[in-house]
């Protein structure tokens, strides 16, 4: 597996990332809604990070509201519940 600055990824990265994602607050910068992907940013790694994002309850979701991700699937999507 490859990371996205093209180096090759430890077989536990994407688990480090769950256990460092989940439960995170970020804040949308792509409006998420039902059907639609949206977009937020999260503290992690020592940096921001953006990730696709969809809404957990099915609620639309205003960019700058803040966020909690509920669940992650790699590699870069989050389901997200208001803050």
């Amino acid at each position: 597996m490859w990371s996205a600055r093209g180096y090759p990824r430890a077989s536990g990265d994407a688990e480090a990332v769950t256990d460092e994602v989940i439960g995170k607050v970020g804040r949308v910068t792509g409006t998420v809604g039902p059907g639609r992907v949206g977009e937020i940013t999260l503290a992690v790694r020592g940096g921001s990070e953006h990730f696709h994002a969809h809404s957990w309850d099915a609620k639309t979701l205003a960019v700058g509201t803040r966020v909690v991700v509920v669940e992650y699937q790699p590699p870069r999507t989050v389901f997200v519940a208001e803050a």
